[in-house]
């Protein structure tokens, strides 16, 4: 009989998730500011500079979840990449927001890079260690939370530390702070998470549950399944379209900071000189997204169990695009409020697609096969997110500012193309019984 979740364990657990988290969320905003202020970088190459964490990513995530498969050390099999590549990364990225020239930056950057690829599938492989099979679903949801939860806290900080073109000198200040929640996580986890004994714990509780199930589970966890001609297509197009709304979220993501400070401030008619702050702030906006994203999950997922996948998804990249679309409409000259309404029905739709698309891929495989088929769903975002920060800095380079948010809301709207001809894998889900269910992505 499955028990309940330890809920304040994945809580715990999921602190290495938090800075992780803090740290991509402050990555995001910070390095293009830097590449693009400090050393005057055009942006295409910022964003070659960008996309190498997903390069990084594609081969460094997989070797390290391996690698740490086979550690046995007194203190467990993950914690001692989430302590060494958590402490190494610190180091480096605070001299990272001290480089005086642009090759120590680069070097500081990809030595940071490295260190936090070393650490991040062992800290997602952690989670369901410590969790009982049938479980891991709502620890999903607990992470998924935490690392929200670490994103947040970073944005709360650029609230009050400006790193913007006038406030250039506060770059290692910012960074300073962000190292500091950190390390802060990092002391919380090493103190409270058990892992050799709670992995043990749950090991148990699997043979458990694995001995008294075997007969109903052995069939299907050893079927092998060719997908037919239509159920092929159907999955190439949902992988298409995966490629194509990250590509347009992505692009927004990885560019917005610089956005806000190239397009939002108030500026001299005749000299062009900036007269203020942007009348946007780049931390209150994704804060109101990511907090819309979370009270979207629940809803997101009662309407999914009654129209199905497919139709949720749609719905969601109509708001995406629109959210884009309308975006570019707004400039120094106008309020505030429309962009954070924006941007909360971004996060609204963003949080609609992610909660039915992995899904909708790892529908079309059986027990045996759903590890391959997440290579598949994780191959077209990562992919996506290596492309386009390069392809939206060159049109940034040769169209201007413009071009940006058009850019987003087009690729998104092209996978509204490619989701509408998907005819498998949209089986409607079974009615989540609790909120931690509904909150889980599978992300």
């Amino acid at each position: 009989m499955t028990g309940k979740l330890n809920v304040k364990r994945t809580i715990l657990v999921g602190f290495a998730f938090f800075l992780i988290s803090a740290f991509w969320q402050s990555y995001d905003k910070i390095v293009p500011l830097i590449l693009t202020q400090r050393f005057g970088m055009k942006q295409t190459v910022s964003g070659i500079i960008m996309s190498l964490d997903n390069v990084f990513a594609v081969f460094m995530l997989p070797i390290f979840g391996a690698l740490s498969d086979k550690v046995s050390t007194k203190f467990g099999r993950r914690t001692p990449f989430i302590l060494l590549g958590t402490v190494v990364a610190v180091v480096f990225y605070i001299f990272l927001s001290l480089a005086p020239s642009l090759w120590m930056f680069i070097l500081l950057l990809l030595a940071t890079l490295i260190a936090m690829a070393t650490f991040r599938s062992p800290a997602v492989a952690l989670m369901p260690d410590v969790t009982e099979k049938p479980l891991r679903s709502k620890g999903n949801a607990v992470i998924n939370l935490m690392g929200t939860a670490g994103g947040i806290s970073v944005l709360a900080v650029g609230l009050f530390i400006k790193t913007g073109e006038a406030h250039a000198q506060n770059y290692p200040i910012y960074v300073a702070t962000v190292c500091i929640i950190m390390i802060a996580a990092l002391t919380v986890f090493l103190l409270t998470v058990k892992e050799v004994p709670w992995a043990q714990e749950a090991e148990a509780r699997n043979r458990a549950l694995e001995a008294s199930t075997a007969a109903k589970d052995e069939a299907p966890a050893t079927e092998k399944h060719r997908l037919s001609k239509p159920e092929l297509i159907s999955l190439c197009l949902i992988l298409a379209s995966v490629a194509l709304w990250f590509t347009g979220y992505n692009a927004v993501t990885s560019k917005f900071s610089v956005y806000v400070e190239a397009v939002l401030p108030p500026r001299d008619p005749v000299t062009g000189a900036i007269l203020g702050d942007p009348v946007v702030s780049y931390d209150l906006a994704l804060i109101i997204a990511q907090i819309a994203a979370i009270i979207a999950y629940i809803p997101v997922g009662m309407i999914a169990s009654r129209v199905g996948r497919k139709k949720s998804i749609l719905a969601g990249i109509v708001m995406l695009s629109c959210a884009f679309g309308f975006a570019g409409l707004i400039n120094a000259n106008t309020p505030p409020i429309p962009m954070y309404i924006l941007f909360a029905l971004a996060g609204i739709g963003w949080a609609t697609i992610n909660v039915n698309s992995f899904p909708m891929v790892v529908e079309l495989a059986t027990g045996s096969d759903v590890g391959k088929y997440t290579g598949y769903y994780y191959t077209a975002s990562m992919s996506a997110q290596i492309i386009t920060p390069i392809l939206s800095g060159f049109l940034v380079d040769k169209l201007g500012w413009g071009v940006f948010f058009p850019y987003a809301a087009i690729f998104a709207a092209l996978s509204f193309v490619t989701m509408f001809f998907v005819k498998h894998g949209d089986a409607k889900p079974e009615q989540k019984g609790s909120l931690l269910e509904h909150l889980d992505t599978d992300d």
